[in-house]
């Protein structure tokens, strides 16, 4: 028996989700970026190429998309913003610089909430509904402000493969948590960092990897969230990649295809819940 009821006698739920970090995710990794162009070139595919390629595929297999867009990201590249709101998908937060969530530094992680959150309501009139903070990190004050920024939900946890609320410490109501987990995440496959000599794996081997996941989460009743990056699925073979598994999901008709926020407002509605 599936451990979760979805909407309309869903079998399992798909949440296709892309960090759209550009060169900001080269800036949280190296502080002297900006002077190594070369390096911060990667993350300019992303805007330049991947963007659009992702969402060829997104629009062929009619499927909707959440990209989760660091502030910068969104002054910087604002072109590529308005395409992936104007084929439909929604737009979350993702910090404004991709810096890392650090505990100790509380200021910074709330300065680096609201320049994010101005930054996408200037650049494209946004006003996002979900929040992942950059590289999954989070501190102990994270889901008290995500609430109190009148966030519906956040995806940054993986303590589950269904949705679920977050009660905080002093037992008040929380944010919705869409969990994920690096298993389905295409950075941790296939992001290669020259300083770290990353593995480089083959299609067919992140493929059995993806696959394997989601033929588990669909006999579970499980949501499948997957972690893309358009400067990773948007070079030319992990875009067939990411296609050959989105046709594969899309071969079975039970599949419930939804955004974050599509997710976080059934759970609220009662119409996702766990099965009785």
């Amino acid at each position: 028996m599936a451990d979760f009821i979805w909407p309309d006698g869903a079998r399992c739920a798909v949440m296709l989700t892309c960090d759209f970090d550009s060169e900001s995710l080269w800036f949280s990794e190296d502080a002297t970026a900006h002077r190594k162009p070369s390096i911060l070139s990667q993350g300019t595919y992303g805007p330049k190429r991947g963007v659009y390629k992702m969402l060829d595929v997104f629009r062929d297999f009619e499927v909707p998309a959440s990209f989760y867009v660091p502030g910068w990201t969104a002054e910087q590249h604002t072109a590529a913003i308005e395409a992936i709101l104007k084929n439909g998908h929604e737009v979350g937060h993702h910090g404004h610089m991709h810096k890392w969530i650090d505990p100790a530094n509380y200021e910074e992680e709330v300065e680096e909430m609201d320049k994010g959150l101005e930054a996408l309501k200037r650049t494209v009139g946004v006003v996002p509904k979900g929040y992942r903070a950059p590289a999954g990190t989070s501190s102990d004050r994270t889901l008290e402000l995500v609430r109190d920024r009148g966030f519906l939900y956040n995806s940054g946890f993986l303590d589950d493969y269904v949705p679920y609320r977050h009660t905080l410490a002093d037992g008040s109501e929380g944010p919705i948590e869409l969990p994920f987990h690096w298993q389905l995440d295409d950075s941790a496959l296939s992001l290669y960092i020259i300083q770290e000599q990353s593995t480089i794996l083959t299609n067919d081997h992140i493929f059995q990897v993806w696959k394997e996941e989601f033929d588990a989460l669909y006999e579970w009743g499980g949501l499948a969230n997957y972690t893309l990056h358009p400067q990773i699925s948007g070079r030319p073979a992990r875009n067939m990649l990411l296609r050959r598994i989105v046709e594969y999901m899309r071969s079975k008709e039970d599949v419930w295809f939804a955004t974050g926020t599509e997710v976080a407002e059934a759970f609220a509605a009662g119409t996702a819940r766990p099965a009785a």
